[in-house]
């Protein structure tokens, strides 16, 4: 199983940022994801779950309204559509298999002006 993130980067507040997750050595579209952030000093937080088939679909209080979750099962892809982004977003994503262990590398989200 490999998950590999990309699309972090620096952005100012406001902006916007599409994180996506590559996934590959597993049957992609039987299996709900899940995206993840760490920032320093706390612990690991879910931040939104998608089912296997993208029709059920839940988020963290706190990007409620800015961050949207998708998936393409053809592409074997998770995405993260991050908007309104405030400082406070700043850390490593991750994306996760629900029922499974096993994680991406992360890639960071830096928000700063």
């Amino acid at each position: 199983v490999q998950l590999v993130e990309s699309g972090g980067g620096l952005v100012q507040p406001g902006g916007s940022l599409r994180l996506s997750c590559a996934a590959s050595g597993f049957t992609f579209s039987r299996y709900a994801m899940r995206w993840y952030r760490q920032s320093p000093g706390k612990e690991r937080e879910l931040v939104a779950h998608i089912s296997f088939a993208g029709s059920n679909i839940n988020y963290a209080d706190s990007v409620k309204g800015r961050f949207t979750v998708s998936r393409d099962n053809a592409k074997n892809t998770v995405y993260l559509q991050m908007d309104s982004l405030k400082p406070e977003d700043t850390a490593v994503y991750y994306c996760k298999v629900f029922s499974l262990n096993y994680w991406g590398q992360g890639t960071q989200v830096t928000v700063s002006s």
